[in-house]
């Protein structure tokens, strides 16, 4: 349970509200009465269930507190202590941090498309890099890589209009002899970054170079230059960003802004130096010394643990793969760590406004917009895209089983999609044709399918939760969440709905919950699993 209001840590902390919560624990707003002010705590309360997970949260949460320790730079949060304390027969440990006062850049862009005014200028952009570059600088020279740079992860401070960078929970440490970070758990590594920010060596080996910060900045700047996320800026079928349509600068800038995100780590700038070198090169006219247009927006408050997110669906958030915290799903915007909350991190007043945030975050866990395969006939219909020949050569209608299921068409289509294109990623963007060329491909995605009927019939599901799939979402959750409160199911706990849910879900799809689950289609599963186990309690009482 959250520390209740007015608790009092180590005689010193006053909690004043809860912040936000993840999965590696709590934020809470807090005043420090020694220096009379107000501070950020930072709790260490995995929401795991694996003796391994719990040692992976807390080497990130220890890691984190022993890089802050060193850091010492006027655009990075200043670290205070690292608590441990008891309540009860439990152990709680924290980490207290500044508090930061400010909107992240995020905020600031979503405040400008939503009032109908573009996104950042070119002269904005530029000064954003000057500003934020000797910041990567200081901790690249200190043998440190942040791994998860992103809009909402730089606050535009409000006392000076410089911007911070925050939330260092998925930070790596580099060693001299290496040239790239992992961490090892046994045979496993973890893999973090925020999907269309972090560049291929993060996300696909877990390998972080100092050019990997550089590239998530610049991806960063031409989100709140264009108004629009990655995945809309970059041509996955070409491996081109989108220059001179979505992303128009000038000739000077772009030159800079495309060697930045070389898909090569070696073709890169190599540090933050090289950077602002060439940036200094630029014309005057593009180097505003401040940001002056930030200045007349009005200001959120916020801190470092918790910004504000944008209330649209679709953020992506940062992803720990292959060894990652098997979170509910509700919670799994919070994988990395309790500073990178909403997803990851919430800025939240009671437990309502967490949970909803929470919500929005899941619904944006998704795939990059992509052209579903156009199957036998060139369609998307039942009878076009559900039907032809089985792995096995025989013929099958894999629409007649999908309704004889009762699944809906969209969530089927959907998520062998998701499916298939996550194994065969170089065909995002195109259509399968209906000629010979593409006769395997078409085979495999009936196989996919085939695959996803038998899981779904294995899971016994009722009618009624087969039927809904597709339409499960966080009220629903909000909905078993209170009735659990209030007793409507006896003794039985959301944490033992979680466990009983995370067992079966994993016995159907292993390893899936080792990265996020994406919300229209494995979420969709769990929350059908989740909607029976309820069913059966209210039969129960």
């Amino acid at each position: 349970m959250p520390l209740p209001q007015g608790e009092i840590i180590t005689g010193r902390y006053k909690i004043l509200r809860q912040l936000g919560q993840g999965g590696f624990g709590r934020t809470y707003l807090a005043e420090d009465s020694q220096l009379n002010q107000m501070c950020v705590l930072k709790e260490f309360a995995p929401q795991v269930e694996k003796p391994e997970d719990i040692q992976k949260a807390k080497e990130l949460f220890e890691r984190e507190a022993n890089v802050l320790k060193k850091l010492q730079h006027s655009q990075i949060p200043k670290f205070h202590a690292s608590l441990s304390t008891k309540f009860g027969q439990k152990d709680f440990f924290f980490l207290v941090q500044d508090y930061i006062e400010g909107d992240t850049y995020w905020d600031l862009l979503d405040k400008r498309l939503s009032h109908g005014q573009n996104g950042f200028s070119e002269e904005e952009i530029i000064s954003l890099l000057k500003q934020m570059l000797p910041v990567l600088h200081y901790i690249h020279s200190r043998d440190v890589i942040h791994r998860d740079i992103s809009p909402d992860n730089i606050i535009l401070r409000s006392s000076d209009n410089l911007p911070v960078l925050i939330d260092f929970g998925g930070v790596k440490q580099v060693p001299a002899s290496q040239g790239f970070w992992m961490t090892q758990l046994g045979a496993n590594r973890t893999l973090l970054g925020k999907k269309g920010y972090a560049p291929e060596e993060q996300l696909r080996q877990g390998k972080a170079f100092p050019c990997s910060d550089l590239y998530s900045l610049v991806v960063s700047t031409l989100v709140l230059l264009t108004g629009k996320e990655p995945q809309n800026l970059y041509d996955s079928y070409q491996g081109t960003w989108r220059w001179g349509t979505d992303i128009k600068v000038s000739q000077g800038l772009e030159k800079i802004l495309k060697k930045t995100l070389a898909y090569k780590p070696s073709d890169r700038y190599q540090n933050a130096e090289q950077v602002i070198k060439d940036l200094q090169k630029l014309s005057p006219a593009h180097s505003p010394a401040v940001n002056k247009a930030n200045t007349n927006i009005t200001k959120i408050k916020t801190m470092i643990a918790a910004p504000a997110r944008r209330a649209g669906n679709l953020h992506s958030r940062t992803q720990m793969a292959v060894h990652a915290l098997p979170l509910p799903v509700w919670m799994r915007p919070f994988a990395v760590s309790a500073v990178t909350t909403t997803a990851i991190v919430l800025v939240c007043a009671g437990t309502w406004g967490v949970v909803n945030a929470v919500v929005k975050g899941v619904s944006s866990i998704s795939l990059p917009s992509i052209s579903l395969p156009s199957l036998p006939g060139g369609g998307n219909s039942d009878s076009s895209s559900e039907t032809t020949t089985s792995n096995n050569g025989s013929r099958g209608n894999i629409a007649s089983r999908r309704a004889s299921l009762q699944i809906p068409e969209g969530f089927f289509t959907q998520t062998v999609n998701s499916i298939f294109y996550s194994r065969n990623p170089q065909l995002q963007g195109r259509n399968l044709g209906t000629g010979a060329e593409d006769e395997a491909l078409r085979q495999q995605w009936v196989s996919i399918g085939q695959e996803l009927l038998d899981k779904l019939e294995q899971a016994k599901l009722s009618s009624t939760a087969r039927q809904k799939l597709g339409s499960y979402g966080g009220q629903d959750y909000q909905e078993w969440e209170q009735r659990a409160s209030n007793g409507d199911f006896g003794n039985y706990t959301i944490k033992q709905l979680n466990t009983d849910t995370n067992r079966k879900f994993d016995d159907l799809f292993p390893g899936q919950r080792r990265g996020k689950l994406n919300q229209p289609t494995f979420g969709q599963i769990w929350y059908a699993i989740a909607a029976d186990k309820v069913s059966k309690l209210e039969a129960r009482n």
